[in-house]
């Protein structure tokens, strides 16, 4: 079986972006606490938003979908499943809830990987949750034709749980000694749990949930506030491209983590930035600002089209028909342009209009 020596990656050299990605998380960090501080109604909405946008994101990954009115009743447990997507989502959406509200009580250790994803298909008629893989499984790529591409063939079931023990120890092993910076640490962590592919079902999913576990124990605090799976899911290719060259000769030791890392840092970064950008609109808004004076200070930073939806996500101290109102006040003040009628409504700045 393959052998995890996590101390090994204080010896690899990491290129200049991937140490520029590295610095700027870093700094964000470093102004998380202030943003968190400032404005405690906002913020709440915020997690509101994110975990929707969480749950709805990393099932759709997998196939696995429903409306968005019944992401949002399930997330908000005002209803009950109605089939078997909606039993997954549900189950999804108690893990994120745990690692949101636990993350300090939840170790990095085999046994709690193990209920976590029981707890992802408690809702599921699956006989598995909770259990290691007990047959052979593969990583799949499904294109938009629904042909399916195999990316990589992981461990075996019979050495899945002591790589599962293996990866687990060597990480908090590295961890406690400071080998490495926290963030690569915690990518080259995930990479192998995705290569192990431990379970018969739900491996991108648990490696989602935990990739947030592993950022908040390190104090990256920012998917509870931004949708690191919605991030993952909009560039979706370019996740699956980087885990595909990251995981060759994975199972001799030789395979090269960073385009993985690279990648994952860059959605991160991303987050953090529209973190900033969002709290930002509140700041510049005022404090004694209107709805309207909220929504000006959004539009006036965003270049191309829009939808009211958008406004809401980025606006989140504002309710639908607060953003309604004052989207139709800056249409009528020639701040903005309508294109389009009903949910099909779209916005711009009017200044973007060629004259």
């Amino acid at each position: 079986m393959r052998e995890f020596d996590y101390s090994q990656l204080a010896d690899r050299i990491w290129d200049n972006e991937i140490v520029s990605y590295v610095s700027k998380i870093h700094e964000y960090k470093g102004k998380q606490e202030l943003f968190l501080r400032q404005k405690p109604v906002e913020l709440g909405r915020l997690i509101e938003i994110a975990k929707i946008q969480s749950t709805e994101a990393s099932n759709r990954i997998e196939g696995i979908v429903t409306t968005g009115a019944r992401i949002k009743q399930l997330v908000a447990d005002k209803t009950t499943p109605k089939n078997r997507d909606e039993e997954e989502i549900l189950g999804y959406r108690n893990v994120l809830n745990l690692v949101h509200e636990n993350y300090d009580m939840l170790p990095v250790r085999s046994n709690y990987i193990l209920q976590m994803h029981r707890d992802l298909l408690r809702y599921s008629n699956y006989s598995y949750g909770g259990r290691f893989k007990t047959t052979s499984n593969e990583i799949d790529k499904i294109l938009e034709n629904g042909e399916k591409i195999v990316l990589f063939k992981p461990l075996e079931p019979y050495e899945t749980p002591d790589a599962i023990n293996s990866i687990c120890e060597n990480f908090q092993y590295a961890m406690d000694k400071e080998l490495v910076d926290d963030l690569i640490l915690i990518l080259c962590f995930i990479l192998d749990f995705l290569c192990i592919h431990p379970f018969n079902d739900g491996n991108g999913r648990m490696s989602r949930l935990l990739t947030l576990l592993l950022l908040y124990r390190s104090g990256y605090l920012v998917g509870q506030y931004i949708s690191i799976e919605k991030a993952i899911a909009d560039t979706k290719d370019a996740y699956y491209d980087a885990l595909q060259k990251a995981d060759i000769g994975w199972h001799e030791g030789k395979n090269d983590p960073k385009p993985f890392v690279k990648y994952m840092l860059g959605v991160i970064l991303s987050c953090y930035r529209e973190f900033e950008e969002r709290i930002t609109v509140v700041e510049k808004a005022g404090t004694k600002s209107t709805s309207y004076d909220i929504v000006r200070a959004y539009v006036s930073e965003k270049i191309g089209k829009f939808s009211k939806q958008e406004v809401l996500v980025s606006c989140p101290s504002l309710g639908s028909s607060s953003v309604e109102a004052a989207l139709k006040k800056l249409v009528e003040d020639g701040t903005l342009i309508r294109i389009g009628a009903g949910r099909t409504t779209l916005y711009a700045r009017a200044d973007s209009v060629k004259q």
